[in-house]
């Protein structure tokens, strides 16, 4: 994956953390700590989405370190924008 593919799927994640965050008013770090740690919902027709939003987060952290190992890659030794910015049309 390129580092504008990483940006859109980490985009694409951040929607879909702020529905869940939205919806059940807690902050995703919060949930999936809960999740990791087997705490289970309190109403059962919750289980699907704290499911979802889990997997959906655990992505979110697969791509952030996606994206910083990338950036490691291209900079080198030298925190720089050279080679980073891709300017879309």
């Amino acid at each position: 994956m390129n580092l504008h593919d990483i940006l859109s799927d980490i985009h694409a994640s951040e929607e879909e953390l702020l529905f869940f965050e939205r919806k059940y008013g807690i902050h995703s770090e919060t949930l999936y700590a809960a999740y990791v740690s087997g705490e289970e919902p309190e109403d059962d027709n919750w289980v699907l989405d704290f499911g979802e939003w889990a997997s959906v987060y655990r992505t979110w952290l697969a791509r952030q370190a996606d994206y910083r190992n990338k950036v490691l890659r291209i900079q080198g030794d030298i925190p720089s924008l050279a080679g980073l910015i891709r300017v879309s049309a």
